[in-house]
């Protein structure tokens, strides 16, 4: 879901971690018509290439602590992804929402000599200190989603396109509505937090592709990403709306209020598209029983990749689909459009709501 940082870097689509079954099938470039065998669950590390046992690696990880699905996902995906790998120790410390204490586990992580550190943090710039002393003290730091603002603080950095999330529910909705010859519509937007950086390219992103078939956002309200407040937003908006054509909502963990408001109030008239790609709205979507049409993918399996990264730093290694001999310093992964045609192959990667 979150995440508090723009966009970064280069575009990094394919498979370019050795096995890297996750990453391909979350920045595959190929249209989604094209992608109809299903994904298999991550397989077990290889045993060639950069997959291939190496030289032993501890890998401290800290990240905030899970209270909504993407961020349970998060500490999943990664320590899934270490125990695939027999040269890895996985140290990871207790996940925590308080600033203060994650900068005392991250310190402790230090302290115990990690080879490399992997850290989504509660707040980039409020943790850019600590991190610098990682790096400091000669210790790799792979930073994911919230970015730290000073460079010297990490190492690699690997997270989501939010503009691209705006972007490709733009193009869903806008080609949709065109296809059907709707003129005028009315499209509402439920962001997440309006006031975070992120928020503000998720929504820029959806305006300027809406923008390309002629149309704009009639209302947008912001749902804290909560439950409770989708449930409430969503209440609000469709009682100030009699006719409604499209809806995107930012956020699946708060799109499960949405959708009950939704249910409640027994509108049906209008279409409507997620946000990060949860396995509860892939279901949805694949059931296409309901409003939910599609959803764009904020990919919580970043954090598996940030531990294959910083296994590769850690060991010297460049990826092996790059010609470089090095890791790239940013990494920003696509957004995809998981429809009822492809969410089969996507459900494996979603996370639970």
């Amino acid at each position: 879901m979150d995440k508090n940082v723009g966009r970064r870097g280069f575009l990094w689509s394919g498979a370019v971690l050795g096995a890297g079954a996750l990453v391909t099938a979350c920045t595959s470039n190929e249209p989604a018509a094209q992608a109809s065998a299903p994904a298999a669950a991550p397989a077990a590390a290889a045993t060639g290439g950069n997959d291939a046992p190496g030289d032993k690696v501890v890998i401290g990880f800290s990240a905030p602590a899970a209270d909504h699905g993407w961020i349970a996902a998060i500490s999943k995906n990664a320590a899934d992804a270490a125990k695939k790998y027999s040269d890895v120790e996985f140290k990871p410390v207790e996940p925590t929402n308080d600033i203060n204490q994650q900068i005392s586990a991250v310190e402790s992580l230090i302290q115990a000599k990690v080879n490399v550190l992997v850290i989504l943090p509660n707040d980039g710039e409020q943790l850019n200190q600590v991190a610098r002393q990682a790096m400091d003290a000669g210790i790799p730091v792979v930073n994911v989603d919230r970015v730290f603002p000073d460079k010297l603080s990490y190492r690699a950095w690997i997270g989501g396109d939010n503009y691209g999330m705006g972007v490709a529910a733009g193009h869903f909705i806008g080609k949709t509505l065109k296809d059907k010859g709707v003129s005028n519509p009315v499209i509402l937007e439920i962001q997440g937090i309006a006031t975070l950086p992120l928020t503000q390219d998720r929504s820029k992103g959806f305006a300027d592709a809406l923008k390309t078939y002629g149309f704009s956002v009639t209302a947008q309200q912001d749902a804290k990403f909560t439950v409770e407040s989708g449930t409430s937003v969503a209440t609000n908006l469709l009682q100030a709306h009699k006719k409604i054509d499209a809806i995107w909502n930012h956020d699946d963990d708060q799109g499960i209020g949405v959708l009950a408001a939704i249910k409640e109030a027994g509108r049906d008239e209008f279409f409507m598209v997620g946000g990060a790609g949860s396995a509860n709205a892939m279901r949805d979507i694949q059931a296409d029983s309901g409003v939910l049409k599609a959803t764009v993918t904020y990919p919580a399996t970043m954090a598996a990749s940030a531990i294959k990264i910083a296994r590769l730093i850690a060991q010297g290694k460049g990826m092996s689909d790059l010609l470089e001999q090095e890791v790239p310093q940013s990494i920003t992964l696509a957004s995809e459009t998981i429809t009822k045609e492809n969410a089969e192959k996507y459900l494996p990667l979603g996370f639970e709501s």
